[in-house]
């Protein structure tokens, strides 16, 4: 079946249905932190409806520590900020000799780039053994295929929603960049300049005129990135929660209903599993997603099925609605043929203006499964100023863009159907008996 097959009617009605179902969820649930009650009552509130129309439905349990993956924003800054005021003080005092205030600083410095490296830009695992443990889930549902199995293809969206941002809350989603790149920067020139006091010191070179200069730079560079590690500090406001309607009960319930629209159409297929995943621990750091790949990693790469990830984030702003070759700040490159895949699906549908794109600040899941070996992209749409919305307590239903929703099921659906292929479709007895 080609999408242009598809009944557009089945399209529009359950846009309608995921406006009105992220505005229960939001209303009666409220925000989902990450490892949460609520975000388990998110879930058990669409597997009740996932059941009427998937072959089989489970949950999939792990451990993670929701706040460990930002919580450096706090620790690092609380760390840095008195030991650049304590190497400044002692220096100008003339009390903390030649290497004691440069060692402090180049110590603290260096831990706290290491930390920010492996958490923020890396999305390693790196602080979780420090905090507090909770129990994550994995929602899968499987519309199976009706005879051996052969394809497969995930459709992933996360359930929980982030702690708020008070950069994009206040700064209505503009500023944050050269905010948080002042702050990376004045760290690292700090970092750089104690280190290379230390070395002119340790070598009796402090006397050449390009370590006088360092040293003469240095403590006013320090001094400067104080107010730096200030505004790093106050970036995670942990008494709020976004409420997550966009970011990402939108990518939720786009893999929840690429299931029942192909159920309302009566299509099976033959040799092609389509799978709803709904993530937990996405805010946490990638946490659900990681853990869902590592414990599928064999299954989805070695066991003669060929499976595809096509994870859906934010779909809002229809701008901006693209195909995120690149990831985890553009370190990821997904799968090529894949993320083309999709892009030619796109256009089979009639939307012809995504483009190719990179998660520039921060990662999708699709970062995770590629990372593991297992082939993935992302689809979404969503201003990467980034939008006034994200990740604060804006994110409400009432940003929800309907057209945008409707353009990206019209992408999953033509993706789902192209993949699976003419051949393999087959139409249910009762959609048989309605033609």
């Amino acid at each position: 079946m080609k999408f242009s097959d598809f009944d557009q009617k089945i399209i529009d009605e359950n846009v309608d249905f995921t406006v009105k179902e992220i505005t229960k969820i939001c209303e009666e649930i409220g925000p989902r932190e990450s490892g949460s009650k609520e975000a388990v009552a998110a879930e058990a509130e669409l597997e009740k409806m996932l059941r009427n129309f998937s072959s089989e439905v489970h949950y999939e349990g792990y451990k993670m520590a929701p706040k460990a993956f930002l919580h450096f924003t706090k620790s690092v800054s609380d760390v840095i900020i008195p030991s650049l005021a304590a190497a400044t003080a002692l220096h100008y005092s003339g009390k903390g000799g030649k290497v004691f205030p440069d060692a402090l600083v180049f110590g603290t410095t260096a831990a706290g780039l290491t930390i920010t490296a492996e958490e923020f830009l890396f999305y390693k695992r790196f602080c979780d053994i420090l905090y507090k443990k909770t129990d994550g889930h994995t929602l899968v549902a499987t519309r199976k295929a009706t005879e051996e199995t052969k394809k497969r293809i995930v459709i992933v969206g996360h359930i929980d929603s982030e702690y708020e941002w008070r950069h994009t809350y206040y700064g209505k989603g503009k500023g944050m960049g050269p905010i948080m790149g002042g702050t990376i920067v004045s760290a690292i020139a700090s970092c750089v300049m104690s280190a290379l006091n230390l070395v002119g010191t340790a070598g009796k070179l402090s006397d050449k005129s390009f370590f006088k200069l360092v040293n003469k730079l240095s403590y006013p560079v320090y001094l400067f990135t104080i107010p730096n590690m200030i505004t790093l500090h106050s970036f995670i406001n942990y008494n709020v929660i976004s409420p997550g309607a966009n970011d990402n009960l939108t990518g939720t319930l786009a893999a929840f209903c690429a299931l029942k629209m192909l159920d309302e159409a009566g299509i099976e297929f033959k040799h092609t599993d389509v799978v709803c995943c709904i993530n937990d621990g996405e805010e946490a750091g990638l946490r659900g997603a990681k853990q869902y790949a590592e414990d599928h990693l064999h299954e989805f790469t070695e066991e003669g099925v060929e499976t595809h990830i096509l994870a859906v984030d934010t779909l809002t702003d229809r701008e901006y609605m693209n195909i995120y070759n690149r990831d985890l700040t553009g370190q990821v490159r997904h799968d090529p043929k894949w993320s083309q895949f999709v892009m030619d699906s796109a256009h089979d549908a009639g939307i012809t203006d995504p483009k190719f794109a990179n998660v520039y600040f921060g990662a999708s899941d699709a970062a995770a499964f590629t990372q593991a070996g297992i082939s993935a992209t992302c689809l979404a749409a969503m201003d990467p100023g980034p939008a006034d919305y994200y990740h604060n307590r804006k994110d409400k239903p009432d940003r929800l863009n309907p057209v945008a929703i409707r353009d990206g099921y019209k992408i999953i659906l033509s993706t789902i159907l192209n993949f699976a292929g003419d051949d393999d479709v087959v139409l249910s007895k009762k959609d048989k008996e309605d033609k």
